[in-house]
């Protein structure tokens, strides 16, 4: 069963910066046959999916309305939750790591049930947004991990995947 990797970061309106961020890190995902898992809007999770469609990869938007209609064009597994923001759970525990992309409040929640569920977390250093404010702080037992790049976090993801 190939790594299924949760980008999470802000909806709506992102810089050039994090939306670039945010496509090397779903074509990256997509090059090493992992599935990519977002919360299926626009912005962040919209820009990794688009990355990860361009090298042929799969992708799924958990959206927290009831319809899949929310979920944005790159999303090929739709799962319409109609539960609102408790869908953070659902996309942290569909994935086995989690990269943040710059984000508000709605990732620092993603971050923490992340961290609470034992999953390793890590940001891109630089992205701005709670990524910046949480990268390589202990929170409780479990440290943020941070990473200078996309290519730094797929090392990381892939170290984390060896048995």
């Amino acid at each position: 069963m190939p790594l299924q990797i949760g980008v999470i970061g802000n909806d709506g309106d992102i810089s050039e910066k994090v939306k670039m961020l945010a496509e090397n890190l779903g074509r990256l995902i997509a090059v090493q046959g992992m599935i990519l898992v977002c919360g299926g809007h626009s912005g962040v999770m919209e820009a990794a999916a688009r990355g990860a469609k361009e090298e042929g990869g799969t992708t799924v938007g958990i959206i927290p309305e009831a319809n899949k209609k929310g979920a944005n064009p790159f999303c090929d597994i739709v799962i319409a939750t109609g539960i609102g923001r408790a869908r953070n759970l659902v996309v942290v525990n569909s994935s086995d790591v989690v990269v943040a992309i710059s984000g508000g409040s709605g990732t620092l929640s993603e971050i923490a049930l992340a961290l609470a569920e034992n999953k390793r977390v890590i940001v891109l250093k630089g992205s701005g947004g709670v990524s910046d404010l949480v990268s390589g702080k202990m929170i409780g037992n479990c440290k943020v991990l941070e990473a200078e790049s996309p290519e730094e976090a797929m090392e990381m993801i892939l170290e984390h995947s060896k048995p």
